[in-house]
């Protein structure tokens, strides 16, 4: 069960429209696997997207996101995206759309 099924829900709704996405217990939450490649996962009151590292230091600049950090090391190229960021629709589907694209450059 996810920690936050509201927002695993809305994620899951933005992601149906695509045929290969596959959801997987992780991070203490729910990864969303596209094309079999980890794209973004639903945490307690965030989301953390893989991105472009080139546009990096640019997307954390906005409010309420920041750069993964895991075991005192930052991940450049995952950020996390606070809930209260994400409120609406059209807002979540910018964040997963950024994850998306650079889903489709990676192998």
């Amino acid at each position: 069960m996810a920690l936050n099924p509201e927002l695993t829900k809305r994620v899951r709704q933005v992601l149906g429209h695509l045929g290969q996405v596959e959801e997987k217990k992780m991070f203490r939450g729910i990864a969303f696997m596209v094309n079999g490649k980890m794209c973004v996962t639903v945490g307690d009151h965030h989301i953390m997207c893989r991105i472009d590292p080139s546009i990096h230091q640019e997307v954390i600049l906005r409010k309420g996101v920041s750069t993964v950090k895991m075991k005192g090391r930052e991940y450049v190229g995952w950020i996390n995206v606070e809930e209260s960021a994400i409120l609406d629709k059209r807002a979540l589907t910018k964040w997963l759309k950024l994850a998306l694209e650079y889903n489709k450059k990676i192998t």
